[in-house]
């Protein structure tokens, strides 16, 4: 069951699960802002090593277990960390904080639950 459509602020009836034209301008620069401030892939801790231990465990975790709930078979291409680890670097190597996920799982799924904890 899908949510029923909303009404803008512009005054557009926008589908729930989408933006209006109106306010993507304004996200994409909110977007810009954040993407400016934000350390780099390299200074959160993704650099040679942390590939090498990702590639380790994709080998032996491949599949989604998001994707094997809804009776799908899909290669995971992500390590997610459970509990964000927000730079602390215990829990960002803690192996039992991760968990194999798809990249369209980590990118809709995980994402939609750190922002509704």
């Amino acid at each position: 069951m899908s949510l029923p459509p909303r009404i803008c602020s512009c005054g557009r009836v926008v589908p729930h699960d989408q933006i209006c034209e109106c306010r993507r301008p304004v996200t994409r620069e909110r977007n810009r802002r954040h993407d400016a401030r934000r350390p780099s892939a390299r200074a959160r801790g993704y650099n040679h090593e942390w590939r090498k231990a990702r590639l380790e465990y994709l080998a032996m975790h491949p599949h989604c277990p998001e994707c094997t709930k809804s009776g799908i078979t899909r290669l995971a291409t992500v390590v997610d960390h459970i509990i964000p680890h927000r730079g602390d670097r215990n829990l960002f190597w803690h192996r039992a904080n991760w968990q194999p996920l798809c990249a369209p799982c980590h990118n809709s799924i995980k994402q939609r639950q750190e922002r509704n904890p």
